[in-house]
């Protein structure tokens, strides 16, 4: 075996090892999907020939574009690292962008967590309405339900998720763990 084999063996174990060490909690990513680009229907130009390139974009896109990566990371963090829920709602609708499935998912995780579960549930939908196969989303709509005392609607969620990305991803093993009652959420 080589040295280099090794060491990625190492840090892909490490990896998979805080994978599955991470809690409930902490399952999100800090970094968003791209946001959806909104652009007046001035700003489009239909294509002239199919061999046409796209234009790269503007300065003003990207700056927005970080504007919104920057606003994420900063509720993502209150939310996570600083367990202040309505500061971390605040913060994500003030970027504008609700129907975005990462901030519509972190959105009904927040209220979730601060007991408004019918909010919760409208922003789950809201996610899955966005990005049907937002696994995350199915993982915390699924303990959600578990919450509610509803396992078997967490199951049909487990099964979904499983259905996604499979038995291994954490977001199956933590739904999992919720439903059989040997993980918190």
């Amino acid at each position: 075996m080589s040295n280099n084999f090794r060491v990625s063996a190492l840090v892909a174990s490490g990896l998979l090892g805080f994978a599955f060490a991470t809690p409930a909690s902490a399952m999100d990513s800090s970094t968003p999907a791209s946001p959806p680009q909104t652009k007046s229907s001035t700003d489009q130009k239909p294509a002239t020939d199919a061999k046409s390139k796209k234009k790269a974009p503007k300065k003003e896109d990207k700056k927005s574009e970080q504007q919104f990566i920057d606003g994420y990371k900063a509720a993502h963090a209150m939310i996570y690292e600083g367990g202040d829920y309505a500061g971390g709602i605040a913060k994500l609708r003030s970027l504008n962008h609700d129907d975005h499935p990462d901030v519509a998912n972190l959105l009904g995780f927040s209220s979730r967590k601060l007991g408004r579960y019918d909010d919760a549930r409208f922003w789950y939908e809201k996610a899955l309405a966005a990005n049907p196969n937002h696994t995350l989303t199915w993982s915390y709509y699924g303990m959600w339900h578990a919450e509610q005392g509803n396992l078997l609607k967490a199951r049909d969620h487990l099964t979904k998720v499983a259905s996604i990305c499979g038995t291994e991803c954490r977001e199956y093993v933590i739904l999992k763990e919720v439903i059989e009652g040997t993980r918190a959420y």
